[in-house]
């Protein structure tokens, strides 16, 4: 059975309908590409209707709750107009509420302008955060304490995530299901969109599972995708060229084009990834962790290894 995660989306008047429909999308689709996690999501207010962005009615809204689930995630998502709209009597009680009900345990996740109404809420102070570049001052004014990150995709402070205008919202939203699902159901969600796999600033360098799929090309993704699922597997080229229904010259060339790596760099790294996790993970001699790997004899993973770490293998399983 998966876990189940709640998610609340706090809706208030002229709520930006991307800001919402973006992150939602990106949760809907993760459940049906991963069994892990149910992203159990809750739309919430303190009035039963609200007008969104573009003028369509959102509603009937479920009641602010009187008690969140301590693994809540609470996403806040911006408004239309600046800093004066969060003095209106809806928002007022809505900040009223997340500074009585946000407990430590909860994470929580602004939208755009959403990072206005969580500094306004106290949840925000001595926090790294971003938003729309129009509102970075805003920020500012409500609390000075705030480290303020401009430019930025999404930054993610402990369990307080805020992300820049609009559509980066998809991107912070892919950056949840990976983190709490898989790297690989995060990239089929951004497929299934038909956007891009990107990552913040302050992230450490993409995993082989994630590099390299930042394109849209649909035959790359299914060889990746084969890969993926088996690095440790003996792939040739002709049996990629299989899966894509194609030549072992124009796939190779494909290959090279979309992520500008060859289809064995690709396949090295995985295998790299792998044996990183088994040396870290297990107790197995490097004749094992080379054959589980993917590679042929313990003396080529060494070979491979010692080309990409200027450590040995040993030195990782000690760390």
């Amino acid at each position: 059975m998966p876990r189940v995660q709640p998610v609340y989306f706090l809706l208030l008047q002229d709520t930006l309908l991307l800001d919402i429909a973006g992150p939602a999308d990106a949760l809907l689709f993760a459940n049906r590409y991963q069994d892990e996690v149910r992203f159990e999501m809750h739309f919430i207010s303190s009035q039963q209707s609200v007008n969104s962005s573009v003028g369509l009615q959102l509603g009937p809204l479920l009641p602010l709750p009187e008690q969140l689930t301590p693994d809540a995630i609470l996403i806040l998502p911006g408004l239309i107009g600046g800093n004066e709209v969060y003095a209106l009597p809806d928002a007022q009680i809505a900040i009223r509420w997340l500074s009585e009900k946000v407990q430590a345990s909860h994470r929580v996740v602004c939208i755009c302008s959403g990072a206005l109404m969580a500094a306004h809420a106290g949840l925000l102070r001595g926090h790294k955060a971003t938003t729309h570049h129009n509102h970075c001052h805003e920020l500012a004014e409500i609390d000075s304490s705030i480290k303020i990150e401009e430019n930025r995709i999404f930054v993610e402070d402990g369990r307080i995530s805020t992300s820049a205008g609009v559509t980066a919202g998809i991107d912070l939203a892919l950056h949840l299901v990976s983190e709490l699902t898989s790297p690989f159901a995060a990239s089929a969600v951004a497929r299934n969109l038909v956007v891009y796999m990107r990552r913040s600033g302050n992230d450490p360098q993409l995993s082989p599972w994630l590099k390299y799929r930042n394109h849209l090309h649909p035959i790359v993704h299914k060889v990746q995708d084969a890969m993926v699922k088996d690095p440790a597997h003996p792939w040739n080229l002709t049996e990629l060229s299989n899966i894509a229904c194609s030549s072992t010259r124009h796939i190779t060339r494909l290959f090279k084009l979309h992520t500008d790596v060859s289809i064995q760099a690709y396949l090295t790294s995985l295998r790299l990834s792998l044996a990183t996790k088994f040396l870290a993970n297990t107790d197995w001699s490097i004749e094992r962790i080379a054959e589980a790997s993917g590679f042929g004899s313990a003396r080529q993973f060494r070979r491979i290894w010692n080309s990409h770490f200027s450590a040995p293998p040993s030195a990782e399983q000690f760390r």
